[in-house]
């Protein structure tokens, strides 16, 4: 292989994991408004990639911003794993797990459809 074809060439990076902490103190820091995401992600050696889709996902836990929830990716991670999911129950972003809110819905469509109503 000559010097120009091991130039474009580069070893990727092993994947890491980090602690729900460490993401905390990048999320605090990138709310502070006093260093855009990529000073932030620079600063600590990750990619800004990464700092965005953590802080896209604490807005969607928080509720300011459509998509799943974090224990609503872990739910749906377990069903495909074929493993039981979480034992929390998913909650609604007005609160109240989603289960309670759902089964009167489809206590009505069955009583609806029993007695010939809908």
């Amino acid at each position: 292989m000559s010097i120009m074809e091991s130039m474009g060439k580069k070893k990727p990076r092993p994947r890491r994991s980090f602690t729900p902490e460490f993401k905390a103190e990048i999320l605090d820091l990138c709310r502070r408004g006093d260093r855009s995401m990529g000073q932030v992600a620079k600063d600590f050696d990750l990619t800004e990639t990464a700092v965005r889709d953590w802080v896209k996902q604490a807005e969607v836990d928080a509720g300011e911003r459509d998509g799943l929830t974090s224990s609503e990716r872990e739910e749906l991670a377990a069903q495909a794993a074929g493993k039981p999911p979480p034992a929390r129950g998913r909650r609604h972003p007005q609160g109240g797990r989603l289960e309670d809110l759902v089964r009167p819905l489809e206590l009505g469509d069955f009583l609806l459809q029993r007695f010939d109503l809908g």
